[in-house]
């Protein structure tokens, strides 16, 4: 059990990290190794983000204090907060990688890591976010991915428009007595 010390420091550490947060994505963390933990850490600080696991009712009592009404006692279970310094999708993303990479034990179901995801707080827009948006969110490619497919549709038009203006060029009979080569010369000529 911790003591009212150690209670105190992890509050300070959750505000210092809530100050600086646009995004909130509850996970369960129960039953994830120690060493799977580090690994989100990792993953997390590539994305500027940052996992804490802080007892509900401080945390609770935390968001409250900055004005954020969330009930975490619907959760019966334990919370580990990820603390995200971007938009909700740079903490969705990673988080939902990583759970959905997690070994599936036997008999279970595939997306049994998946359902850890508990849900989110958007703070741009004052809102709660629940565990189906935040999967949603999760598997989407990233913005650039995103841009890339959106160009690609836009030009596919055109390419194909100017596909087909070569191939009809290209078959459209030449007459027999003309060289196109002799049309230059005399075009040139006449000049």
């Amino acid at each position: 059990m911790k003591t009212k010390a150690q209670k105190s420091e992890e509050l300070k550490k959750a505000k210092v990290l809530l100050e600086k947060s646009r995004a909130l994505v509850f996970a369960d963390f129960s039953k994830v190794t120690a060493e799977d933990v580090r690994k989100l850490r990792g993953e997390l600080r590539k994305s500027g983000a940052s996992f804490l696991v802080i007892k509900k009712r401080l945390l609770g009592l935390l968001l409250k204090e900055k004005g954020i009404n969330a009930d975490l006692k619907q959760f019966k279970i334990s919370v580990g907060t990820i603390f995200a310094e971007g938009d909700i999708e740079k903490a969705a993303s990673p988080a939902y990688k990583f759970f959905s990479t997690l070994a599936v034990p036997d008999g279970g179901a595939k997306d049994v890591w998946v359902k850890h995801l508990l849900g989110g707080y958007d703070m741009k827009s004052a809102a709660l976010v629940d565990a189906q948006q935040i999967v949603y969110i999760g598997k989407l490619p990233p913005r650039e991915v995103v841009l890339a497919q959106l160009l690609g549709m836009l030009t596919a038009p055109i390419r194909s428009l100017l596909y087909v203006l070569d191939q009809k060029s290209k078959s459209q009979p030449q007459p027999a007595n003309s060289n196109p080569e002799q049309k230059v010369e005399l075009t040139q000529a006449q000049a």
